[in-house]
């Protein structure tokens, strides 16, 4: 039983982590793209001291392959995530889904015992 209420806190921590990690990623990504322009400019092109090292399309080279590698990064890490996703949150969602279920086949058959709550007839008979 103890083995199993560390492996659930691990499975918590675990997915917590990467969401965690998949939010700063994200972060990093928007300010990567909001630094580029489309066409080479952008808040890259400021950057006087770094355009003289690296040039102005090592620049824009640099955070094209930057957005690319976050983005595929988000992409592998949202997978994991969905992986380590708590057994026990997969339960409560799938209850959840069964009482909803449930509780609108009860509306519909109380909706149809209630007289006077029948379909509405087309006026034109």
């Amino acid at each position: 039983m103890c083995l199993l209420c560390n492996l659930e806190k691990k499975e918590i921590i675990m997915y917590t982590l990467l969401t965690i990690l998949i939010v700063i990623l994200a972060a990093v990504l928007v300010l990567i793209v909001l630094v580029q322009n489309s066409k080479g400019g952008g808040l890259a092109s400021s950057f006087s001291s770094t355009n003289q090292i690296m040039g102005v399309s090592k620049t824009t080279d640099f955070l094209e392959k930057t957005t690319w590698t976050l983005m595929a990064a988000i992409v592998v890490l949202s997978i994991f995530a969905t992986a380590a996703i708590p057994q026990e949150a997969e339960k409560k969602s799938t209850q959840l889904t069964e009482e909803v279920q449930s509780h609108q086949q009860q509306t519909e058959d109380a909706s149809q015992e209630i007289p006077g709550f029948a379909a509405p007839v087309d006026a034109e008979e």
